[in-house]
């Protein structure tokens, strides 16, 4: 059977990547910006289309992302972020922080639809390794380990004149390809489908005039719920209208949504009426930003279950490796998930870069990334930097006057440092630069 796959060219190790998303993209753009020629990109649907809400990247994920040459692109379509402010369900404001440059850092931290930095990171790789590069329609079935440490992948053609099954052994295999991983499945079998913590997630994007939204991203509500708002986009049109990013978060309560059963098994995506969630968010407005207005203006909802993965003691097993949601599926707490996924990236091409033994490379990028990401994935479930509006909650439930007298102003500046010194997203850091740049051989 012939095989997208079948005309593989260049030198050197062939890596294949499973998973065209945001973490299997960048770590193909990070690998032939490191020297690799022999990249591919297998993604399971069959078109590379935009999908999905928006999302924050925090400044260490930019940096890599201006030092693969793609800020320009990105920033085009997207919003810098300047403050996030945290508020206490009754309107009362818990703490402002100013955020990317106006706090201190080298690069900005962004706010942009997911659809745009897929669609800017896809162009790149086929721009850069050639359209070939990035074959869709092609799933991970499947992974065994050879006896020289290669993977043999088991491929299923979904479309197209090669439909079927075929098979495969790159030199290097990495697991990009999400929470529901098959690349992690292959590697550790029986561990059985993403936990669910009993919280349903509600996401959409409206349009609506600037002057409704602020400037500023909103995170608010109590023990029980959450919003997050912000807008992603600059003004637009005759009526300056931008994108607006919403998240809402609350437990599940019995028949309000899909069946206990189908939530257990962590489906997501599901399409629902903005009523079905809508009354439980009435009244919420913060220094003028109105919860439910922003709801109203949607054009869609989607729901999910609130799922993460165990922290694993291994992501990597001889020249196999996972990167992104597939090694560390955390909680959408603290702007985290593509920040660390685009940081996984560059990391996995410096090691591989620099060790010349590619089980070893995967073996230091594991070493490098895998302890803080088990930290952040617990920090995740103690709710990170949003513990904050749970606290004012506990000592204050009916709100305050003055947030200080609840929670001290050093409080709540160590709970900010600890969590962006656990995701090394402190200014400190991040403006050392990239630690990920591979040096270019010498000419002449």
């Amino acid at each position: 059977m012939s095989s997208p796959l079948s005309s593989l060219y260049g030198n050197g190790p062939h890596v294949v990547i499973a998973g065209g998303g945001v973490a299997g993209l960048t770590t193909a753009l990070s690998l032939h910006a490191a020297g690799f020629e022999r990249v591919t990109v297998v993604e399971a649907a069959p078109a590379i289309r935009p999908v999905g809400a928006g999302l924050n990247l925090m400044p260490n994920a930019v940096r890599e992302l201006d030092a693969l040459g793609l800020l320009d692109a990105l920033a085009a379509g997207a919003l810098p972020t300047r403050e996030l402010r945290y508020y206490h369900r009754s309107g009362g404001l818990i703490s402002r922080e100013p955020r990317g440059l106006g706090a201190g850092y080298r690069w900005p931290q962004l706010s942009v639809h997911r659809a745009h930095l897929q669609q800017v990171l896809a162009g790149a790789v086929r721009a850069r390794l050639g359209a070939a590069s990035l074959v869709t329609g092609v799933r991970v079935s499947g992974v065994e380990p050879l006896p020289d440490g290669r993977p043999r992948l088991r491929l299923e053609h979904r479309s197209g004149a090669a439909r079927g099954r075929a098979s495969l052994e790159p030199d290097v295999l990495v697991g990009a390809d999400g929470i529901r991983s098959a690349v992690r499945a292959a590697l550790h079998p029986g561990e059985g489908g993403p936990p669910w913590n009993g919280m349903l997630v509600w996401r959409g994007v409206s349009r609506m005039p600037a002057r409704a939204v602020g400037s500023f991203m909103v995170v608010a509500g109590d023990n029980r719920q959450k919003a997050v708002v912000y807008p992603m986009s600059r003004p637009t049109g005759p009526d300056r209208e931008v994108l607006v990013n919403w998240a809402l978060a609350r437990p599940a309560d019995p028949g309000c949504c899909a069946s206990g059963a189908e939530r257990s098994r962590g489906d997501w995506d599901r399409s629902v009426p903005v009523e079905t969630f809508l009354p439980f968010y009435e009244g919420w407005e913060f220094d003028g930003v109105s919860i439910p207005a922003v709801l109203r203006a949607a054009d869609s909802a989607h729901e999910y279950p609130m799922v993460d993965r165990e922290p694993l003691a291994r992501w990597t097993h001889g020249r196999t490796t996972l990167v992104g949601d597939a090694a560390h599926a955390m909680y959408p707490i603290g702007s985290n998930g593509a920040t660390q996924s685009i940081v996984d990236a560059r990391a996995l091409a410096h090691a591989l870069a620099l060790h010349g033994d590619p089980a070893e490379a995967l073996a230091a990028y594991e070493r490098d990334r895998r302890p803080a990401m088990t930290a952040l994935q617990h920090a995740n479930r103690r709710l990170g930097p949003e513990v904050v509006i749970n606290l004012a909650h506990e000592r204050a439930p009916h709100g305050f006057t003055d947030i200080h007298e609840v929670i001290p102003a050093e409080e709540l500046a160590a709970i900010a440092g600890r969590y962006a010194a656990t995701g090394a997203f402190d200014p400190a850091t991040v403006n050392q630069g990239s630690p990920y740049e591979v040096p270019l051989p010498a000419v002449g």
